[in-house]
């Protein structure tokens, strides 16, 4: 076995280079900022904290939704105490 095939084979397994969401170029996409001029993120707005839901239920990463880490710690706490309340699921 050479190394090339060696190579192929570790690619089978793990699932290759293009792996996740890939647009046609073979790059990762990733989604814009969605809080663009937004200094402080209101936790008690349920209905902008559902964007970064995803269909499930379940938060959205910063990687995917664009926030810096702290907004995404304000959004975090701020679907957690809507989840409480029963605004979102």
């Amino acid at each position: 076995m050479d190394k090339d095939s060696k190579a192929r084979a570790a690619d089978d397994r793990s699932g290759g280079r293009f792996r996740g969401r890939r647009d046609d170029d073979g790059f990762a996409r990733r989604r814009g900022p969605r809080v663009l001029g937004v200094k402080e993120i209101n936790i008690n707005d349920a209905e902008f904290l559902r964007q970064f839901l995803t269909e499930y239920g379940k938060i959205l990463p910063a990687r995917l939704s664009g926030l810096s880490a702290q907004q995404q710690r304000q959004v975090k706490r701020g679907i957690r105490r809507c989840r409480v309340v029963g605004l979102l699921p």
